[in-house]
């Protein structure tokens, strides 16, 4: 679906940042994109989506070669999120502004208000329609934003620190909507993450660093690699973090990142003395 082949960049008056870079996504893969900050996370998506051009090598999307002809129907077919909401809102209603997107694409009127209305049904956003952006929470601006993309059915999520912004409650019903998307949906999700629970709950990990992939493995392995998760600046999650240290003392008794899983899988090895 996705193909990065022999990809080269560098900014100006700068070092490359990559040189013959290559990754491969299938479609309906959801992959985190991971590493160092500096290391081109946010650089390998806009890449992706054409908000930056390679020096050289070629990025084709399900066959298509992404270049100057080609880029505006990619770009069709992909939805970007950003990390700050507020950069996508441009009008002054939830409404109008989910709506902005399939106005340039001229939808009938009809059918984009079925549109609206689904999406909005869908994530539990219809009580907002007729709010101002601004009034709404840094959560609810992000689920808004997601609901102007939908309404375009792209083919590609790119989410890029989306969920930086939000506290944990907001952050968890994000993540709850992804995980709900991606199953039900068959989308291809790349997102650029420090959160452990969204690397977990994706089907891979891509580290970057230095410019280049310095690990591709399954999100689990990630965390069981305590030096390279310390690079990437990542905290495994409270169960899977004591999964390991009792693995480490001769437990082991699985790796578990969910509190409820973990109990169930240690209640056998506790005993109760009298």
């Amino acid at each position: 679906m996705i193909r990065l082949e022999n990809v080269h960049f560098q900014y100006p008056k700068r070092e490359a940042l990559f040189s013959d870079l290559e990754l491969h996504v299938p479609r309906g893969q959801w992959v985190s994109i991971v590493g160092p900050n500096g290391s081109g996370k946010s650089t390998l998506v806009k890449l992706v989506n054409g908000l930056l051009d390679p020096d050289s090598g070629t990025i084709h999307l399900d066959g298509t070669l992404l270049d100057g002809e080609s880029v505006g129907d990619i770009r069709r077919r992909t939805g970007y999120l950003f990390q700050n909401p507020d950069n996508q809102f441009i009008a002054t209603t939830v409404r109008d502004d989910i709506a902005f997107g399939m106005e340039n694409r001229c939808v009938p009127r009809k059918d984009m208000k079925q549109r609206i209305d689904a999406i909005a049904e869908q994530l539990g956003i219809s009580e907002w329609l007729n709010r101002h952006p601004a009034s709404l929470s840094g959560g609810q601006k992000q689920r808004v934003a997601i609901a102007g993309l939908l309404v375009l059915n792209p083919e590609i999520m790119i989410w890029d620190e989306a969920t930086s912004m939000l506290d944990e409650r907001s952050k968890q019903d994000m993540l709850l909507r992804l995980r709900h998307l991606h199953k039900n949906q068959g989308l291809t999700i790349l997102s650029v993450t420090h959160d452990a629970e969204e690397i977990l709950a994706s089907d891979r990990a891509v580290v970057i660093r230095n410019g280049v992939i310095a690990a591709d493995m399954k999100p689990i392995q990630l965390f069981e690699n305590r030096e390279l998760a310390w690079e990437c600046r990542l905290q495994p999650p409270f169960s899977l973090a004591l999964s390991l240290e009792l693995r480490e003392k001769g437990l082991d008794i699985g790796l578990h990142h969910n509190e409820e899983e973990l109990m169930r899988a240690l209640w056998p090895s506790l005993h109760v003395s009298k």
